[in-house]
């Protein structure tokens, strides 16, 4: 569920949406987290800060799970795989932009590898068998895909959506995709709204769960703390 927050903030159909939003408890039920293995492939790592980005359904849960991962320096949701002129909410919310809302994530692979990072988003970020729906959302900016930023990347990303294909965790096939395409950052609102609403009844819903999952799952990469896009 999203909302034109600029335009709707204090009118009455955003108290509205709100109020639905929350009595839709089992339609808006996160993605049920999952243990899936370490990749047997890891992508080298170098000397210095990396970027990953990934798509896995609305990017306000996306970046909070994200924005509490050890070593990650910044989450910064966005959209990818679209034009630059058509990297705006209004326009990607109609699903015919061929942007995905999408998560930058730039972190130190000293910290953190980028296999890690994999394990995280096929554990609680999204569900990858679906087809361009996660959780109540709908559309094809939605959908699960990630975006390689190197050669390495690529080739590990490949690898470990064959292995995890192979292991039966899912009942149906994966679905993610690997795609290229540049990043482009959302408007300020869109930025830390996990962090900054964690009251919201869709944050309460669909994503919280998704923090409390990392924590559990992955206790040694959870930090308390989120990295944040905006100061204060």
């Amino acid at each position: 569920m999203k909302i034109n927050l600029p335009a709707a903030l204090g009118g009455m159909a955003l108290i509205f949406a709100f109020a639905t939003a929350a009595t839709r408890s089992s339609e808006l039920m996160a993605e049920s987290p999952v243990v899936v293995p370490t990749p047997a492939y890891q992508a080298p790592a170098s000397n210095g800060l990396e970027t990953a980005v990934f798509a896995g359904g609305c990017f306000w849960g996306v970046q909070g799970v994200f924005a509490h991962v050890k070593g990650v320096q910044s989450a910064v949701s966005g959209y990818a795989g679209g034009d630059a002129r058509t990297a705006h909410y209004q326009d990607v919310g109609t699903g015919r932009t061929g942007h995905a809302e999408a998560v930058q994530v730039v972190y130190d692979p000293k910290q953190v590898s980028y296999g890690e990072l994999l394990q995280v988003f096929f554990s609680v970020v999204a569900d990858p068998t679906t087809l361009n729906v996660q959780g109540p959302d709908r559309g094809t900016q939605y959908r699960t895909a990630i975006f390689p930023t190197t050669l390495e990347q690529k080739v590990a990303t490949r690898r470990y959506i064959a292995q995890l294909d192979h292991t039966g965790i899912w009942r149906k096939p994966i679905v993610t995709t690997v795609e290229s395409g540049d990043f482009y950052p959302a408007e300020a609102y869109h930025q830390d709204f996990l962090t900054r609403n964690p009251d919201h009844p869709y944050i309460r819903a669909n994503d919280i769960p998704k923090v409390s999952a990392l924590k559990r799952l992955f206790p040694q990469q959870y930090r308390v703390k989120p990295a944040l896009v905006r100061a204060g």
